[in-house]
């Protein structure tokens, strides 16, 4: 299939952007385009997007949109985007409107979906300057809790995925504290920052991290699970495999003054294996590290964190999880994270979880936390401050068509929240047998 190249997407690095600098020549091009533009003028019509008029929800600059749209589907709607062939003031808004609508454009994915080792982790932290443009304390890229949420838990029992479970001393359940968060109130861009401490603090404490706790973080974070674990006067190692991480991470901890008690370590791959870490934890932290290393990082991960666990020890992850809403238009839609940011990406369910754990671990979750009102306000300042400061990124190095990409991402897990497609959950995990491994 061969590829064409425009005139407004010359400035476009092709090296750097191949699916978004040459837009694809399709057998049959012009017919498929029209269809494609006239199911899109469609959806956009169920879903009561305005196209025209004086003020439309979205503009369509250049109409090789159809043409993306024909090949690639949702990752073309996301790479004609961040290509600028089209625009929308308020974003999440349109995408939210679409993936409600069920809009699901025709057409295979391209290959610049298809990238080499989708399916595999490298392990690599996004930019730092990255995350100080978009964080509310300048060094974190997760979700955060707001004060405002009040907590309601209900201790539930649930069906255990051990083999043999119901036999051989096994229960057949097992109770787990399940609290959910209401939505938050009364939140400002100000608050985005607190809120994100108090995520870290909330993990710190499912993880039991206080005074004398040798504590593991699994990856680095940007440095705030660690200053804060610090600061409750633990020992700290914290882990990477991203080089390029540790100069920023190692000036960060310093400023904060900790850089005796946290201890940053560069691993050669995203999960170590036995001979590149070893270790035994107290308490193991694990901000959104789950869902990026996909179904086939999944078993290696939960096996990592058992083997590092010390009998009776407590492991916190947050994570992003897919609820029964996602669905194959859902999936379709975040081709473009799994394409450009995260190659291994896999949302899994909470009971996924709950599997990882029982079947291939000796760890067992004991509590959820649910916040995914509180993660949508975060994701939405967090979207607002990038937005903010394009200027600043611009000068930092990220070109225009990252610019649009980091907004897109944004708006789009904004618009999975809004539609209960995605969850936000704190999991706490502990060991089942205390007295001894399985």
């Amino acid at each position: 299939m061969a590829e064409a190249r425009l005139r407004h997407l010359d400035p476009i690095d092709v090296e750097e952007w191949p699916g978004v600098a040459t837009v694809p020549n399709l057998a049959f091009a012009g017919v498929r385009a029209r269809q494609a533009e006239a199911r899109f003028a469609k959806a956009c019509s169920n879903a009561g997007l305005h196209l025209v008029g004086s003020e439309p929800d979205l503009i369509v600059e250049h109409e090789e949109l159809f043409s993306r749209l024909a090949a690639s589907g949702w990752l073309g709607l996301a790479e004609s985007y961040m290509a600028g062939e089209w625009r929308a003031e308020k974003l999440s808004d349109v995408l939210t409107a679409l993936l409600g609508a069920g809009y699901k454009p025709r057409g295979k994915l391209s290959g610049s979906f298809s990238l080499p080792g989708q399916e595999v982790d490298a392990g690599g932290a996004l930019p730092n300057e990255l995350i100080r443009l978009s964080s509310g304390d300048g060094m974190s890229a997760f979700g955060g809790i707001f004060a405002s949420g009040v907590p309601t838990t209900v201790r539930t029992a649930v069906k255990s995925h051990v083999p043999g479970a119901g036999r051989n001393r096994e229960p057949a359940s097992h109770f787990v504290d399940i609290t959910t968060l209401s939505e938050p109130v009364a939140v400002e861009r100000e608050d985005l920052g607190e809120a994100q401490r108090r995520a870290a603090s909330m993990l710190l404490d499912n993880a039991k991290v206080r005074s004398g706790t040798h504590m593991l973080e699994f990856p680095s974070s940007g440095g705030a699970l660690a200053i804060l674990a610090a600061r409750r006067q633990s020992t700290v190692d914290s882990i990477t495999a991203d080089p390029a991480h540790v100069p920023s991470l190692r000036e960060t901890l310093i400023l904060a003054g900790v850089e005796d008690d946290v201890h940053v370590n560069v691993i050669p791959q995203a999960i170590p294996h036995q001979r590149d870490w070893s270790g035994s934890y107290d308490s193991i932290v694990s901000m959104e590290k789950l869902e990026v290393v996909g179904k086939s990082g999944s078993k290696r991960y939960i096996k990592t964190l058992d083997r590092l666990l010390v009998t009776g020890g407590h492991a916190a992850l947050q994570s992003l999880v897919a609820t029964d809403h996602l669905g194959q238009i859902g999936l379709e839609a975040l081709s473009m994270l799994k394409a450009y940011i995260w190659p291994a990406l896999h949302y899994p369910t909470v009971d996924e979880v709950h599997q990882l754990a029982d079947r291939d671990s000796s760890l067992r979750v004991v509590k959820e936390t649910h916040f995914a009102a509180h993660y949508l306000k975060s994701v939405e300042l967090q979207r607002g401050v990038f937005e903010g400061q394009l200027r600043e990124a611009a000068a930092d190095g990220f070109d225009a068509v990252y610019r649009r990409m980091w907004v897109y991402h944004y708006a789009l897990i904004e618009a999975l929240l809004r539609l209960g497609c995605l969850d936000a959950v704190q999991f706490t995990l502990t060991t089942r047998n205390r007295r001894g491994r399985r």
